[in-house]
């Protein structure tokens, strides 16, 4: 079980998060498929294993792991306006008069309704550690609006959660434009191949990099200019690489392999023994990780009371 992209989110206050507690109250708000009108659904679902006997809640030393899952019908935007048209286009034609904003949106509505049962269903699912002792909440995806989703109905069904995006005392981008102009990033940390710069005026060009010599007289000319680098990928120790943004999203992981035979040879050969072990090795690793990461970040920017 290795994350792919990583954001981060401070809790703001001591939560006990008990795992027999955490678990009645996930399922509570359980991940059920679209019924034949619903756009979409949403709830928890075991992390790993299936069927009713799997538990929500994975425990794993001090960590714990929580999954949820979206299922929607899509309906494509071109299929409903052609439908649309089609059927105002009747009407006019039949009863000739214009058909006005009120009618057509009701006409739409109508066209929706009718196709949903025939829509094809996404499913798509989102993983979310707990660090109670380091006071974290770390979810993988890159898209805040998923984290934001976990989240929120994580709250509904606990009645609480006091989170926020970690946040450091500089400027990512101040940071990694530093790294690659004095080509030195900090210690445990090192510049790879890949970056995007951008110009800071609002209509600024933009240039991405891959397979990129960072320290060459071109990327060098870039930043001379007045360009700031807004994502950078980076290696730490030997374990892990990723790409950095401007909005602390950790995008792309990769775990070395070291790592990866380490989570193999520990897990055993069963499949959940594998998960567990790989779930395990990844939060032990975070564990060093983020504390360093933030460090080099400048330190992180703690809300008050904490």
């Amino acid at each position: 079980m290795w994350f792919k992209n990583l954001l981060i989110y401070r809790l703001t206050q001591d939560l006990p998060f008990d795992a027999e507690a955490l678990e009645t109250a996930l399922a509570t708000k359980l991940a059920r498929p679209c019924a034949s009108q619903e756009l979409t659904t949403y709830g928890f679902v075991a992390p790993f294993g299936k069927g009713e006997d799997a538990p929500l809640v994975h425990i794993s030393g001090d960590f714990l792991l929580i999954a949820a899952r979206k299922e929607e019908r899509i309906l494509p935007g071109s299929v409903v306006r052609d439908a649309v048209k089609e059927k105002v286009d009747e009407i006019e034609a039949e009863q000739m008069r214009k058909v006005y904003k009120k009618e057509r949106d009701q006409i739409k509505d109508e066209i929706i309704q009718a196709f949903l049962p025939r829509a094809f269903i996404r499913r798509s699912s989102t993983f979310a550690a707990i660090a109670p002792k380091q006071g974290l909440i770390l979810v993988n995806s890159a898209s805040p609006k998923r984290a934001e989703d976990l989240l929120s109905t994580l709250r509904e069904v606990i009645g609480s959660l006091p989170v926020r995006p970690l946040t450091v005392k500089i400027s990512p981008t101040a940071t990694m434009t530093e790294w690659v102009t004095t080509q030195k990033a900090a210690n445990d940390f090192f510049v790879l191949d890949e970056c995007e710069l951008r110009d800071t005026h609002e209509d600024g060009g933009i240039v991405r990099c891959k397979r990129q010599d960072l320290t060459s007289e071109e990327i060098q000319l870039h930043l001379s200019t007045g360009k700031v680098v807004t994502q950078l990928s980076l290696a730490w120790q030997d374990k892990l690489s990723f790409v950095l943004d401007d909005k602390m999203v950790v995008k792309r992981l990769k775990f070395e392999d070291l790592l990866q035979d380490q989570a193999e040879q520990d897990g055993g050969d069963e499949a959940l023994g594998q998960l567990d072990a790989s779930f395990t090795l990844m939060m032990l690793t975070f564990g060093d990780f983020l504390p360093s990461m933030v460090e080099a970040l400048g330190g992180e920017e703690m809300p008050q009371g904490i």
